[in-house]
């Protein structure tokens, strides 16, 4: 039986790509760049693979957020100032928030008084804390966990440590870490010790490497697959 679970939050609770093509067109615009669908689909593919280098530990951080704008005005070939531009782009990121469907009501009605929730994510503080508090997400959450403040970025072992040393009576075997991530979530859970569950709306197959225990189209399936295991 299940008695705790860990929530990512982009892509899993919040619809982070939504968020992030309104952001960045807003910043590549007010940047003095034409924002074109091309231009915004060659960020996001920058943009991931910077991520992916941070969870390998090849970058840090700071770097990642500057670097991907960098990055892609140096292809486009302008003379932009990326740090002024990465700064703007988390301004406008965290103003507010917009929820997958029916997750609103998964985590509230749901999920919430049921089991223990906590909130594991990769994302900025800053931003993440704004978009929490926009979306009235704090009070569902027994304990809101970011990397920025553990000091370690999932799929790190030491960030679950990190969480796994907040938590009263904490019991790895009955936890579950459920996200969208199998680089970050799911094997970070792996690597915790963690059953998991992955998030995956458009039923691509994972990678050997990388097997999840539980596998759903969106967290709306998730309180069905509980009640199952």
């Amino acid at each position: 039986m299940i008695e705790f679970l860990f929530l990512d939050l982009d892509d899993t609770i919040f619809d982070f790509k939504k968020a992030e093509r309104i952001a960045v067109r807003q910043a590549i615009s007010q940047a003095g760049v034409e924002a074109t669908d091309e231009v915004c689909a060659r960020y996001s593919e920058i943009n991931l693979l910077h991520w992916q280098m941070l969870e390998r530990g090849e970058i840090t951080r700071e770097q990642v957020l500057v670097n991907r704008f960098a990055a892609l005005f140096e292809e486009l070939g302008h003379k932009v100032n990326a740090e002024s531009v990465a700064r703007n782009y988390e301004r406008l990121l965290g103003i507010g928030h917009y929820y997958l469907p029916g997750a609103e009501e998964t985590v509230k009605q749901k999920l919430f008084g049921k089991y223990r929730l906590f909130l594991a994510s990769n994302g900025t503080a800053g931003v993440q804390h704004s978009r929490l508090t926009s979306g009235d997400l704090y009070p569902y959450f027994e304990k809101v966990f970011i990397s920025e403040e553990i000091g370690f970025n999932k799929p790190s072992l030491k960030f679950f440590e990190g969480c796994f040393g907040q938590i009263s009576d904490f019991d790895s075997k009955k936890a579950l870490m459920v996200g969208d991530s199998l680089t970050s979530d799911i094997l970070g859970g792996i690597h915790a010790g963690l059953k998991t569950c992955w998030i995956n709306p458009i039923g691509k197959p994972a990678p050997k490497e990388i097997q999840p225990d539980y596998v759903i189209g969106s967290i709306t399936e998730l309180p069905a697959l509980l009640e199952r295991i």
